[in-house]
């Protein structure tokens, strides 16, 4: 399948968990997620490939010297930690830590690394049914931020509570020092702006669909809060723009599967997108 057609699906208690991941790190995770099927079990001892030439194509550099970098990424991400602070699609508050991957492999005669999942992170990947933040992963594909990809999951997150177009979203400084995990990294506000906040905006900006911006907020005298506001950048207009109907025509077509197809083959539940990811996936294995 191709990149701009996979989407990453976390539990929002994940999107919101403690932890600190870098650049490659995060693409290899996000890559791997990107191939979860929603539609088949997942267990701890499924393996996730991720090659150099997906990570290149994704990100959009040079594939050589990418498998030294993922390799060298990976052994790190087998010592990472995050720390969850919720159920997975809600429920009683708890503190949970695990690691995300329980096994790596090195594929280096195919320029590919493999990871295992830990078994307590699949519950938050899979089997969401509600409470979750789903998003294109060509959308953080080319953003060289680690920090970017956290504030763009964060602003994803609340994507449907816009209103007139437009969304915003409170958070706090504290706990996002405590989410980023920068353990007395960037302590005069100034510094958090210029290293964290400034350029994650100005990334989303340039490589998502949405437009973001930033302002912050005090209490008495001390920035407590910053003030997180997006709005969809405007679609480019096709030469003849057809009026939007509440679903989808026959005549139409969703990841260039006709519409009449996904219907034909969707499942009992299933949305027009749900069903076209699937049978691109179900494509792509054969």
């Amino acid at each position: 399948m191709e990149e701009q057609q996979l989407q990453v699906c976390k539990s929002n208690a994940l999107v919101e968990a403690s932890f600190r991941l870098s650049i490659y790190e995060q693409r290899i995770i996000l890559a791997a997620i990107a191939q979860i099927r929603r539609d088949q079990p997942l267990t701890d001892q499924h393996l996730y490939r991720v090659t150099a030439k997906q990570i290149a194509d994704l990100s959009d550099t040079q594939i050589e010297g990418t498998y030294v970098l993922m390799k060298d990424a990976v052994e790190r991400l087998f010592e990472r930690r995050v720390q969850l602070h919720r159920k997975p699609n809600g429920g009683p508050p708890r503190v949970l830590q695990t690691r995300w991957v329980q096994a790596v492999e090195y594929i280096e005669q195919e320029g590919a690394v493999g990871l295992q999942f830990a078994t307590r992170m699949l519950p938050y990947l899979v089997q969401l049914s509600e409470h979750f933040t789903r998003y294109a992963l060509a959308d953080v594909g080319r953003m060289t931020s680690g920090y970017a990809i956290r504030f763009y999951e964060l602003v994803v997150q609340w994507r449907g509570t816009e209103k007139h177009g437009k969304g915003e979203r409170l958070i706090e400084i504290e706990w996002l020092r405590e989410a980023l995990q920068l353990e007395g990294k960037f302590k005069p506000i100034g510094d958090l702006k210029r290293w964290v906040i400034e350029p994650s905006i100005k990334q989303i900006n340039k490589h998502t669909p949405l437009k973001a911006e930033w302002e912050q907020r005090k209490t008495g005298r001390k920035i407590t809060h910053i003030l997180l506001k997006w709005h969809e950048k405007p679609k480019p207009k096709s030469a003849k723009e057809k009026p939007k109907t509440n679903s989808p025509k026959k005549g139409d077509s969703l990841y260039s599967i006709p519409i009449a197809t996904i219907e034909a083959k969707a499942r009992p539940g299933e949305s027009y997108e749900e069903a076209a990811i699937r049978l691109l996936q179900e494509a792509q294995k054969k």
